[in-house]
């Protein structure tokens, strides 16, 4: 029964995370963290710089041997198939991994190595990836005079050579202009369309909001798990005014003093107020405005972004703490 259970766990799960530990000495990176990535779905591990994200990825891939718990990566075991999971997966971190004094097609030709590509697959592969990566003026440029967002969609290809079934995508984007983040992720969507599993950190919450679903993770340990949505509604009691002004570090040092306001974070042109009751706060936050002569452009209740929700769980998990 048990044997079952792992078998339809492998066929409809990418990824299967139970309890998975690492420790440097008395320092824990990564405090039991479980989770699963389904098959085809792209997967986002946000948090912080430091929150343990990158450990977490590294152990999936079986770059580093976890402490404790379990880990299954499309049916292989992260403490003895280490190899198999390499040979089978997609890995590109933050620094891209090429080699800037090779050309295009070079690095292309040396990845293709790196994964054994059969000769006759070579050149099929290889162009596939000049036309997906939109490299085809720059084949014989040498990498380092290529824009970095070029550099980004290479390396992209070079981890998809040989048809990993999933890919992870460590920070992908940081460093990347945003029309290139934003033409970074429509071929992520591409990727998925065609049945390849994503699993991608970020910092970026608007990244997040692309993903099908999101694992928070904060000093080491998993505080919140779900799709974009779900997150909004089942870990945000409070709710989001937006207020823009001229001068929001000003504006940031008043609301401090409206007990309405429980909590108040820069955002974009303005401020991001977590209030009890938005209905009853504005009209007092208002007035004490106001009566300070402190002009306003917009104070109005909106929806919650994942930057918020993100503030709030990391708020309430630090007031938790011993």
């Amino acid at each position: 029964m048990a044997d079952n259970t792992i078998h339809n766990e492998a066929l409809e799960y990418a990824v299967v995370v139970e309890n998975l530990e690492k420790r440097y000495g008395a320092f824990t990176a990564v405090k039991k963290v479980s989770f699963q990535v389904k098959r085809g779905e792209i997967f986002g591990f946000l948090g912080p710089n430091g929150a343990g994200k990158s450990t977490t990825i590294r152990m999936l891939c079986g770059i580093i041997l976890p402490t404790a718990g379990k880990a299954q990566v499309i049916g292989f075991d992260v403490f003895n198939q280490a190899e198999h999971i390499k040979a089978n997966i997609g890995y590109m971190s933050q620094k891209f991994s090429l080699y800037e004094d090779l050309t295009v097609e070079e690095n292309i030709d040396f990845y293709s190595g790196i994964y054994q590509i059969p000769k006759a697959q070579k050149q099929e592969r290889k162009d596939w990836v000049v036309k997906m990566a939109g490299l085809e003026e720059h084949r014989t440029s040498f990498t380092s005079t290529l824009a970095s967002g070029w550099r980004q969609r290479l390396a992209l290809g070079c981890a998809l050579l040989h048809k990993p079934q999933v890919i992870f995508l460590d920070e992908p984007t940081s460093g990347v202009d945003p029309i290139s983040r934003r033409n970074f992720w429509d071929l992520i969507y591409q990727l998925t369309g065609e049945g390849v599993t994503v699993f991608v950190t970020t910092h970026y919450m608007d990244e997040a909001e692309y993903c099908d679903r999101l694992a928070m993770i904060y000093k080491g340990e998993l505080v919140a798990i779900g799709t974009p949505e779900e997150l909004k509604q089942n870990y945000m009691a409070a709710e989001i005014l937006n207020l823009e002004c001229d001068d929001p570090f000003a504006m940031l040092k008043v609301i401090s003093g409206i007990s309405e306001a429980k909590e108040a974070a820069l955002f974009g042109r303005g401020l991001h107020l977590s209030v009890e009751n938005a209905q009853s706060a504005i009209p007092v936050i208002d007035a004490v405005l106001k009566k300070n002569n402190i002009p306003y452009t917009k104070l109005e209740a909106i929806k919650p972004s994942l930057e918020d929700v993100f503030v709030s769980i990391i708020e309430a998990h630090d007031i938790s703490e011993p």
